[in-house]
């Protein structure tokens, strides 16, 4: 590729979208920087700010992706997604933690957002590409009709499951530049290029702060912490500062560790129990994205990770009901959260994945 094909490049001022856009120019490319603006916060002073992606801290983000396109001689763009974003992810992680589940911010952002309404934004604006193309660390090869997902050279910095739920069509219009590379080089490359963001530390969380300053004061109200049995434990303080197997917070005197088993909304109370007790056989999952096959016809043995964090489990993934999966775990997976995805796996390639909604208890 490269030549008669330009691309928009999602820059977030940080050192991996930076070389994205720098190799991509490299390689021949008509290249085009844009920044997502999606702060819509208090209006306070950026110095010092956090650096997460919704927080005052936009400003010098934007800056930098704006010094950087300059640098390397490429159009900068910035594009007002501050409602889209207000309505897809902010609204959308206040509304499941009120309902007791744990989302993930990240994964709806990709999404809807970065791969949504910025690129389709961008063209509105009148900016004409072919590709968009991020900093992600991962790759996109086609099979046959379908194009895969694919986990990046450097299985450290693997960025398949915030990315597990973009369309045949999204991953058909995608780059992803820095695939193949591992993270140590892509910041020597960033010096190579004399890019300031070379030494930049990794992007924090979404959000600056804590996830609370999102609800209002009568939706933090304090409610039981109970055992499995209903008996009377504690007091939390609010629902949403809690996420099944939790230890730490819970403010309880107890014979041995407690964690949290489930967060009952209805009765606003959250249920705790011993260790032994958030162990799972499975889960169903909803909101359903499949992507190295189109119907999920039969069972599939793969591997499932159920957070960004945890080891892949060897799993079965069998059809349930519509838009709806059951995974079933080799060995039984602790703390399985409502409302995170479970992304599934063959050997390196996404399966698929979907949004937690049930759990399959131990027998």
């Amino acid at each position: 590729m490269g030549g008669k094909y330009k691309v928009a490049v999602g820059l977030s001022g940080g050192v991996d979208s930076s070389v994205a856009a720098a190799l991509l120019l490299e390689k021949g490319y008509d290249v085009v920087g844009v920044s997502m603006s999606i702060y819509d916060g208090p209006d306070i002073t950026s110095q010092g700010a956090s650096h997460s992606c919704y927080s005052p801290g936009e400003i010098e983000n934007t800056e930098s992706a704006a010094a950087i396109c300059q640098q390397i001689g490429i159009p900068f763009r910035v594009i007002d997604l501050k409602t889209e974003f207000r309505r897809h992810v902010i609204d959308y992680v206040r509304r499941e933690y009120l309902t007791g589940r744990t989302p993930n911010p990240c994964i709806t952002c990709n999404r809807h957002l970065k791969f949504g309404f910025l690129p389709d934004k961008v063209r509105k604006a009148g900016i004409c590409f072919d590709y968009f193309a991020t900093g992600h660390y991962a790759r996109i090869i086609k099979v046959k009709n379908r194009f895969l997902l694919k986990k990046p050279a450097d299985i450290s910095k693997d960025q398949t499951y915030f990315l597990y739920a973009l369309t045949q069509e999204q991953l058909s219009r995608t780059l992803f530049p820095l695939g193949d590379y591992p993270k140590q080089q892509v910041r020597k490359l960033a010096r190579s290029f004399g890019f300031k963001t070379a030494e930049r530390p990794e992007s924090q969380d979404f959000i600056s702060g804590n996830y609370s300053t999102l609800f209002k004061t009568e939706e933090l109200r304090p409610g039981d912490i109970v055992d499995v049995q209903g008996r009377v434990l504690g007091q939390h303080r609010g629902i949403v500062h809690y996420t099944v197997g939790q230890r730490r917070g819970l403010g309880i005197a107890y014979s041995e560790p407690l964690y949290v088993m489930a967060i009952d909304p209805a009765a606003d109370r959250i249920v705790v129990g011993e260790r032994e007790r958030l162990y799972a056989s499975g889960l169903i999952a909803e909101n359903v994205r499949l992507n190295q096959v189109k119907n999920l016809d039969r069972p599939y043995h793969v591997t499932a990770k159920i957070r960004l964090r945890s080891k892949p489990a060897k799993a079965t993934v069998f059809p349930y009901n519509k838009d709806e999966i059951k995974v079933i775990f080799e060995k039984k997976q602790k703390a399985v959260t409502p409302g995170q995805s479970v992304v599934l796996y063959l050997n390196d390639m996404v399966f698929g994945g979907g949004i937690i909604n049930k759990i399959v208890s131990a027998s």
